[in-house]
């Protein structure tokens, strides 16, 4: 359904742009990738209950997307090296000040969870 979206120009731009990011990993692997080219492995390693077969699906449909670059170097065993390209750079940076809004809202809840536990006698 989300990869419909994606491509429905009858949607809100938010929409569309959401829906090129949505599920569990694609944020965090956008995240890693913003700090340079990586191997599937490290990201496996990085992102721990990222299953291979996930792995390679986000980064396949967020090369479809534009946002990642897959290089294969031609040595023995094969390297592939996964990068974002300059669109997935920019929605790195548009996601930014969600990113801000986000720990704020962290702060928010546990703020309030910290004013909602009883005190100790």
């Amino acid at each position: 359904m989300a990869r419909m979206r994606a491509q429905d120009p009858t949607v809100c731009g938010v929409t569309a742009a959401i829906a090129v990011i949505d599920g569990k990993w694609k944020t965090a692997l956008l995240w890693l990738l913003e700090s340079g080219p990586r191997r599937p492995g490290e990201l496996r390693r990085r992102l721990p209950g990222l299953s291979e077969k996930v792995l390679t699906q986000a980064l396949r449909e967020m090369e479809t997307d534009g946002l990642v670059h897959r290089e294969v170097h031609d040595v023995l065993p094969l390297k592939t090296v996964y990068s974002l390209t300059e669109f997935g750079r920019d929605l790195s940076e548009a996601l930014a000040p969600v990113s801000d809004w986000g720990y704020r809202r962290l702060d928010r809840l546990a703020e309030q969870q910290s004013t909602d536990e009883p005190a100790a006698s």
